[in-house]
C-alpha cells in the first residue's frame, strides 16, 4: 500500500463506522414513526430512549470521511459534490432536521406536536440514508465524472443502481436498529419489548438479505464494473462474508442470543462497503485512480499526522462512551455500581498499555524521519495502532469489565 492510498483506506474505515452506528441510528427513528398510537408507545419510547447517549456522537465518523476525502483526494471531492450536490444537499437537510426533531420531542405539548414531530423525525430518518446511499449508486455506476458538475445532475443519482443502494440502506438500517433494540431490551430488563423488536428483527433481516441479493442483477445490468468486482477475487470474498455475517444475526436473534447478534450485525453491514470498495478499486471515478486523485505527499503527511494526533482524543472518547452504552450505565433500570478509586487495571488492560508503548516507540520515529513511502505509512499505521491499544488500557474497567456486573 503505498502512500496515496493511506488516507482512502482510513476514510473507508469511517464510513464503515458510520453505516454501521449512524444506519443503527436512522433505523431507530425509522421504527419510531412506524410505531404510532398509544398502544406501541413503549416502544417508541425504547426507541427514543437508546439513541440518547450517541445520536449526535455517530456523525463524528461522516465529518471524519468528509475531511479525509476533501484533504486527500481534491480533485474526486470537487467532481462528486459538485455533480451529486441533489441528493448530498437532501442528506445534510435529513440530518439537519432529525436533530431539530429530536431535540423538540421533549418539548412537545400535545399529542398532536408528537405526530408532527415524530414523522418529520422519521420521514429524515429515511431521507438522510437513502439519499447517501443514491449518491453512492452514483459513484459505483461510474455516472460522476471528472470535473466541476461534470455529470448529470438527475441521472447521477436518480438511476436503478442508486434507487438500489439507497432502499438497501434505509433496510439495512432498518435491520440493524431492530436488532440492537432487542439486545438493548433485553439487558434492560425488557421482555416485552424483546419479544417485539426480535419479531421486526427477523423480518427486517429477511428483507435487507433479498435486497442486497437481488441487487446483483440490478448491478449486472446497470453497473457491470461493480458486479464483475463483487462476484470475484477478493470482493466475492466480502460479499460471502456479509452473507455469512448476516445468517448468523438471524440465527443468533432467533436463539435470542442478542449481543452475539449485535455484533454479527454490524460484521454483515460493514462487509457490503468493504465488498464496494473492492470492488470499485483501483478507481476512485471514471478514468481517475488513486494515485492520480491524491493530493501532493507534504499535504497527504500532514494530514495522516493531524489524524493520529486527533485519535488520541478521539478513539478512547468514544471507547468510553460506547462502552457505557454497552454496559447499560444509560439505562433507565440499570444499576449504578459503586465508583472504586485504585483498582489495578486487569491483565488484558496492562497487555494494551505495552502494545501501545512498543507501537508508539516505534512509529513515532518511523513517520518523522521517512519522507514518504512505506516507511511513512507504517508509521502513521504504527501510531494509530497505539491510540487503539491506549484506548483500551485507559477504559480497561469499561471494555474489558464483565457486563453482567
Amino acid at each position: 500500500m503505498g502512500l496515496a492510498e493511506l488516507p482512502l483506506l482510513l476514510a473507508l474505515v469511517g464510513l464503515a463506522a458510520y453505516v454501521v452506528l449512524g444506519g443503527a441510528d436512522f433505523g431507530a427513528g425509522l421504527w419510531y414513526m412506524l410505531l404510532p398510537g398509544e398502544r406501541r408507545r413503549p416502544l417508541r419510547d425504547h426507541t427514543y430512549h437508546a439513541m440518547g447517549p450517541v445520536w449526535e456522537a455517530n456523525h463524528v465518523w461522516l465529518i471524519f470521511v468528509l475531511v479525509v476525502v476533501w484533504t486527500a483526494y481534491p480533485s474526486a471531492f470537487g467532481a462528486i459534490f459538485s455533480t451529486l450536490h441533489v441528493p448530498l444537499f437532501a442528506a445534510a437537510l435529513g440530518i439537519i432536521l432529525r436533530g431539530a426533531c429530536y431535540a423538540l420531542r421533549g418539548a412537545v405539548s400535545g399529542p398532536r406536536e408528537e405526530r408532527i414531530l415524530g414523522g418529520l423525525f422519521g420521514a429524515s430518518s429515511v431521507l438522510t440514508p437513502f439519499a447517501l446511499g443514491a449518491a453512492i449508486g452514483g459513484i459505483a455506476s461510474d455516472r460522476v465524472p471528472l470535473g466541476n458538475a461534470a455529470g448529470d445532475a438527475i441521472d447521477s443519482w436518480l438511476n436503478p443502481t442508486s434507487l438500489l443502494v439507497g432502499v438497501l440502506a434505509v433496510t439495512t438500517s432498518a435491520y440493524l436498529a431492530a436488532v440492537w433494540l432487542t439486545g438493548d431490551a433485553a439487558r434492560a430488563g425488557h421482555h416485552d419489548l424483546v419479544e417485539a423488536f426480535r419479531r421486526r428483527a427477523l423480518a427486517t433481516g429477511a428483507i435487507a438479505g433479498a435486497v442486497a441479493l437481488g441487487g446483483l442483477f440490478v448491478l449486472h445490468e446497470d453497473a457491470e464494473r461493480i458486479y464483475a468486482g463483487l462476484t470475484s477475487g477478493a470482493g466475492l470474498v466480502a460479499l460471502v462474508a456479509s452473507v455469512g455475517a448476516g445468517a448468523s444475526t438471524m440465527l443468533f436473534v432467533a436463539r435470542r442470543r442478542l449481543e452475539r447478534a449485535r455484533w454479527s450485525a454490524a460484521v454483515a453491514v460493514g462487509a457490503i462497503v468493504a465488498g464496494w470498495a473492492l470492488a470499485q478499486r483501483p478507481q476512485l471515478l471514471p478514468g481517475l485512480t488513486v494515485e492520480q486523485a491524491a493530493a501532493g505527499d507534504a499535504t497527504i503527511v500532514a494530514l495522516l499526522v493531524s489524524i493520529a494526533i486527533g485519535a488520541m482524543i478521539l478513539i478512547p472518547s468514544l471507547v468510553l462512551l460506547f462502552g457505557l452504552v454497552l454496559r447499560g450505565r444509560f439505562d433507565e433500570v440499570a444499576e449504578q455500581p459503586p465508583v472504586t478509586a485504585g483498582v489495578p487495571a486487569p491483565e488484558p488492560g496492562r497487555r494494551a498499555g505495552v502494545a501501545a508503548g512498543v507501537c508508539a516507540a516505534l512509529g513515532v520515529p518511523l513517520t518523522l524521519l521517512s519522507d514518504a513511502g512505506v516507511g511513512l505509512a507504517l508509521g502513521v499505521v504504527l501510531l494509530l495502532g497505539a491510540v487503539a491499544a491506549a484506548a483500551f488500557f485507559v477504559v480497561p474497567q469499561v471494555t474489558l469489565g464483565d457486563p453482567d456486573e
